[in-house]
């Protein structure tokens, strides 16, 4: 998540340096990979997985509190 999120800051600011034009070219070629299938795929496997996970912290943090 860090990555992504580095990845789009660092489009934003090489977007806002080359001027409209280019941010337009970012922002068309993150959302042909965002709809990717393979991308969508992982992406599902990804909060499959941290569903499995989230339940957990929350029953830990309970246990603390208490």
């Amino acid at each position: 998540m860090k990555k992504f999120l580095l990845g789009a800051a660092l489009g934003y600011v090489l977007g806002a340096r080359a001027g409209r034009a280019r941010y337009d070219q970012i922002v068309r070629t993150y959302r042909k990979v965002a709809d990717h299938p393979a991308v969508q795929s992982a992406a599902g496997v990804a909060r499959a997985k941290l569903g499995e996970k989230v339940p957990l912290a929350d029953r830990l943090g309970d246990r603390h509190r208490d």
